[in-house]
């Protein structure tokens, strides 16, 4: 278990007794011994990493031949509504902006850096949950106790102006509210699913092995395409 907390619900201490708990330091080293571990799960640590693509490639490296990973992080459209109040208030009142949400991954781009990093079988999935808010202060308050505030390094270290926050609040509002008035903030968390290489896995037969016709196995008439025999 990757970047979980020391410990496991009651109802997970019988299947626990032979998992290893391991934490990202700062120099975002992976602590596991190279093709050790059969399984590696990471719970929603991964989307705050600054080096994601060398981080999955270390996490391939501790993996047995036939290994599995399994993450699960935030990413995708994840308060995109904030990002962009953000922007508009202070365009409307800075003249500018400042980054204010952490940039995350994208479903599709993940894909493509779970087979950089060498996974077989890459399989990369994004579920969206919608949450309604009373007010802007619900939120912000329920950010703060998961600990998704603006942790960049660029970040701007004023306080945010009285007029940025109306101009926000107003943005927020006109375009992210529903009816009732309560505010929606979307959260993407997508999943990730690798193997390490192993040869009894699957793989794509060769280009012209088929042996049978596409159209035979639809049941359909083929049909060439215009001036080609």
């Amino acid at each position: 278990m990757l970047d979980v907390p020391q410990g496991v619900i009651a109802a997970l201490e019988p299947h626990a007794q032979g998992w290893t708990f391991a934490t990202l330091g700062k120099t975002e080293t992976v602590p596991l011994c190279g093709e050790k571990f059969d399984l590696i799960i990471s719970v929603m640590a991964l989307q705050s990493v600054n080096d994601l693509p060398g981080v999955l490639i270390q996490i391939r490296r501790a993996l047995m031949p036939d290994g599995l990973f399994l993450g699960a992080l935030l990413g995708g459209a994840t308060l995109s509504e904030l990002r962009e109040a953000f922007a508009h208030g202070e365009s409307a009142t800075r003249g500018g902006i400042s980054p204010r949400v952490s940039p995350l991954a994208d479903v599709r781009d993940l894909g493509g850096l779970l087979q950089r990093a060498g996974f077989a079988l890459p399989v990369a999935d994004v579920e969206r949950l919608t949450v309604r808010y009373g007010d802007f202060l619900a939120l912000v308050r329920d950010l703060r106790a998961h600990g998704l505030t603006n942790v960049m390094r660029d970040r701007s270290r004023s306080a945010l102006r009285r007029d940025t926050l109306s101009a926000l609040l107003a943005h927020y509002t006109a375009h992210h509210a529903d009816p009732d008035g309560k505010l929606r903030a979307s959260f993407d968390t997508l999943y990730l699913t690798g193997w390490a290489p192993h040869e009894s896995q699957q793989k794509p037969l060769s280009p012209g092995s088929a042996r049978m016709r596409l159209a035979d196995a639809l049941g359909t008439k083929e049909q060439p395409l215009k001036g080609r025999p």
